[in-house]
């Protein structure tokens, strides 16, 4: 039975919220509250929401002054360099933004924390893709895809808990991993391609300039901004400075060039932009980063300890870091309350057994003539389980069953703890997982339309990694 309302709790929060008639804070607050009584243990679910609150409060704190952190760095011009350099690459081109925002979040993904690198990656991208009405779920759901393969480095955690849940080195399991996990990522790459070429169909090619013309024309509404140089003697919408099409390609790529000096995505002359402490804003990341990797001291302090200090010296004045703070409230408020109201639900769900359930069911259905290709099942079922449930409960519950059943048939534990890496790149956009409240948070896009956009995607991505490592003998 509680198999069965295990699943059922999960189904009815997914559907009302892609069919949008919850909020995703509401759905993960009353839905657990509903079956826990259900269950017939309402009277323990004030011990269930606390214990989740518990369990996940040092992730909301974290998440909290991360955000502070970040938002502190975008005012005082620490990413802006990184912005025009994307800028540069993708001169206003779907296709090549969507590319550069998966090579942005696998890149910045390397610190091992989900949390920072879509902080990182939608503070960079989230304008670009405003500007130039470009669908922000292919954003949340490139930058998901692209942190979930990058997120099985050892440092990230679910190779770690695989290491400890099945007493094997770390290294050993991840190292071998690398031809599989690097064919995952480039299939990250190509389908951001395939994505953005849809978008660039969808949207057009526009040089710079003529978004900067669209820009002035609704902001006056008054007359017809003509198109300069930049945009060629025609003055259409679709220069062949940006698609390589005929005329010269020196005075194209030129005008790009003084294009792309002009389209600012955040504004050069903000007040709050400190060049003079930038080397010291950009040596205060790289040292947060670095403690995080080398676990110096536990991830919240870090980002306490850092977002009190980055508020200090770069705004001395009180007025100013009170300012600083209002800016990025809405932000801090969604995402800590969407964390705390998932408390609800993992509290609920592990609580009352129906985690446990749900995984011995799991076990229990695989054939006995699986037996020998457990390291196969394991990878395919760590799609669902990673997405159903926490990467604790699926590496600490389930992990040590599945290896078990394995070693009756000779399958090594450092194969099934490969295999159980391969759900990842789903799991992070799983509704257990607070970093995707963060993507999605700061994106404006709706939990629900992410689901329903990235779930195939990241699901083909999984299966791609377990082929590739099937293919080179790895699983």
């Amino acid at each position: 039975m509680l198999t069965i309302l295990g699943f059922a709790m999960i189904a009815t929060f997914l559907v009302l919220i892609m069919m949008k008639k919850m909020s995703p804070i509401a759905a993960l607050v009353l839905i657990p509250a509903l079956f826990c009584v259900f269950v017939g243990k309402g009277a323990k679910l004030g011990d269930y929401v606390i214990e989740g609150v518990t369990s996940l409060a040092p992730t909301a704190a974290m998440l909290m002054f991360a955000i502070v952190y970040f938002g502190v760095m975008i005012d005082v011009g620490l990413f802006d360099p990184v912005v025009r350099g994307i800028l540069k690459f993708a001169k206003a081109d779907p296709m090549r933004i969507v590319v550069g925002t998966a090579v942005l979040a696998a890149i910045v993904s390397l610190d091992g924390d989900g949390s920072t690198t879509f902080m990182i990656t939608v503070s960079a991208m989230y304008p670009l893709y405003k500007r130039l009405k470009m669908s922000l779920v292919v954003m949340t759901g490139v930058a998901a895809m692209a942190n979930g393969v990058m997120n099985t480095l050892p440092w990230g955690g679910p190779t770690a808990r695989a290491a400890t849940a099945l007493k094997v080195d770390a290294s050993d399991i991840f190292v071998p991993m690398i031809p599989a996990l690097a064919v995952g990522l480039l299939g990250v790459f190509v389908l951001s391609y395939v994505l953005g070429k849809r978008e660039r169909k969808r949207l057009g090619v526009l040089t710079l300039g003529d978004v900067l013309v669209e820009e002035k024309v609704e902001e006056k509404e008054t007359e017809t901004v003509l198109v300069g140089a930049g945009s060629g003697a025609s003055g259409t919408g679709k220069s062949a400075a940006a698609t390589g099409g005929a005329g010269s390609g020196s005075d194209a790529d030129a005008d790009a060039e003084g294009d792309a000096e002009r389209f600012q995505v955040l504004d050069p002359n903000r007040a709050t932009l400190r060049p003079k402490l930038y080397w010291f804003n950009a040596l205060l990341t790289v040292v947060l980063l670095t403690s995080m990797i080398m676990e110096w001291l536990p991830i919240p302090v870090l980002f306490l300890l850092g977002a009190a200090l980055v508020l200090t010296v770069n705004f001395p004045h009180i007025p100013d870091q009170k300012a600083r703070l209002a800016a990025h409230a809405d932000n801090v408020l969604n995402v800590s309350g969407m964390v705390f109201a998932a408390a609800v639900f993992t509290g609920v769900l592990q609580g009352t057994g129906m985690v446990d359930h749900m995984a011995r069911w799991m076990v229990d259905v695989i054939p006995e003539g699986m037996g020998p290709h457990m390291a196969l099942v394991t990878g395919v079922l760590s799609l669902p389980l990673t997405y159903f449930m926490s990467n604790d409960g699926f590496y600490f519950g389930v992990l040590p069953v599945l290896a078990e059943a394995g070693a009756a048939h000779g399958v090594t534990p450092l194969e099934m703890a490969r295999a159980s890496l391969v759900g990842q790149p789903l799991h992070m956009s799983s509704p257990l997982v607070p970093a995707v409240y963060v993507l999605v948070g700061m994106a404006k896009v709706e939990f629900g339309d992410h689901t329903k956009f990235v779930v195939k995607w990241a699901a083909l991505t999984c299966l791609i990694i377990l082929g590739a490592g099937i293919l080179f003998g790895i699983i």
